[in-house]
């Protein structure tokens, strides 16, 4: 691996790192008591996002965006992710859209990509069932093709983002139930397409909401399928492997910030007469931290290199979000220990980060699913 990080990528983490620290650290101050953040608050931020040209960055050039490299926006997520809520983190700095919509034919691209990119549509990826999750094999939502429509009955559950900004849904949806996953197709299905309904808001520790959805005979024209039928599996793969690889720069950003705050205590933080940082326990969780930290970034740093240069990322992008995952989940609570009961402060950074973390270990797929698809490829391999 031949890492150079260039001049123009460096500029633009330094840039995110300036408006993290002066835009999104006072909204974290400020709503710090708070589960969530106000959705005007959101919107002014993204605004602002605009006004400083940090908006599209992942976006290729030919539609429109900056076309930062993938490591570029690895760089640019860590700073993001140093400050918790994930104001904008899990749709990427400045919209960057799922990678299935540039699957889109280009009568679709006019009508969902380019409104996706300018920020006037949102999306939400829908494929986790109640006995669906990481097997799509079993997906049990069926799309029965009508002439120039599809009719989808099914449901989903813990849809991330799905609340009012939501626009239209990337749904998987099998036409053949036989073929397990070669029949796994992809619809864009419109909000308010009669049949959609959101049947009620699942809230989740950390302040996210997510939602169970329901389609009874919920027509979709053929127009808004992406690709052929049965190659639903391999669009969501390209999200997910993109949706873990996120996962390490969050890891990084949100240990690198726990790990300023411990230092910062236990300096000042004092036990019979000396410094706590004087105490070799306190050092040895300082060092353990460090560590980790060093090694998923570089695990983060190769894969976001692989898929600058067109590798396939999904076996590397799943060791990334496993050493996230758990490697984050070990740095926080060192951290949060260093600080003894005030780090269980409720409106404590360390607190929030604890339960914020944990989610990494179960989202877009489970810390099993992702020791499962590594030791699947070594023993294909």
């Amino acid at each position: 691996m031949d890492l150079n990080i260039s001049p123009e990528e460096r500029a633009l983490q330094l840039k995110v790192r300036q408006f993290a620290q002066e835009e999104l650290m006072p909204v974290e101050r400020e709503y710090v008591n708070e589960e969530r953040v106000p959705e005007d608050a959101i919107l002014e931020l993204e605004e602002k996002a605009k006004q400083r040209g940090l908006w599209a960055l992942g976006v290729p050039k030919e539609f429109g965006g900056q076309g930062a490299s993938q490591l570029a926006m690895v760089l640019a997520q860590e700073e993001t992710a140093k400050v918790i809520f994930g104001l904008i983190q899990e749709k990427g700095l400045g919209r960057d859209p799922e990678p299935i919509l540039y699957a889109c034919n280009e009568e679709q691209k006019q009508r969902y990509l380019y409104p996706m990119i300018r920020g006037e549509k949102w999306s939400t990826f829908a494929q986790t069932e109640p006995n669906a999750g990481s097997d799509p094999a079993s997906m049990e939502t069926f799309a029965q093709r009508v002439g120039d429509e599809y009719v989808i009955n099914g449901g989903k559950t813990f849809i991330h983002g799905s609340g009012e900004r939501t626009d239209f849904y990337l749904t998987l949806a099998t036409v053949d139930r036989t073929k397990h996953r070669a029949g796994v197709t992809c619809f864009i299905v419109d909000w308010g397409t009669p049949g959609l309904t959101r049947v009620r808001p699942i809230p989740i520790h950390g302040g996210a909401i997510t939602f169970e959805l329901a389609f009874q005979d919920c027509r979709v024209p053929v127009a808004n399928r992406i690709g052929e039928e049965g190659e639903g599996f391999q669009l969501g793969q390209r999200f997910l492997a993109r949706g873990r690889l996120r996962f390490g720069p969050h890891g990084i950003g949100m240990s690198e910030r726990a790990l300023e705050e411990a230092i910062r205590w236990s300096k000042t933080r004092s036990s019979f007469g000396q410094p706590i940082a004087s105490r070799q326990a306190v050092q040895w969780m300082l060092a353990d931290t460090a560590v980790e930290i060093e090694a998923l970034r570089w695990a983060t740093y190769r894969a976001a290199w692989m898929a600058d240069n067109g590798l396939d990322i999904r076996d590397m992008a799943a060791r990334v979000k496993l050493l996230a995952a758990e490697g984050g989940s070990r740095c926080i609570d060192r951290c949060l220990q260093v600080h003894g009961a005030y780090g269980l402060l409720q409106n404590s950074v360390l607190s929030k980060m604890w339960v914020q973390v944990r989610h990494m270990s179960l989202g877009e797929g489970s810390v099993e699913m992702m020791r499962f698809v590594i030791s699947r490829n070594l023993l294909r391999d």
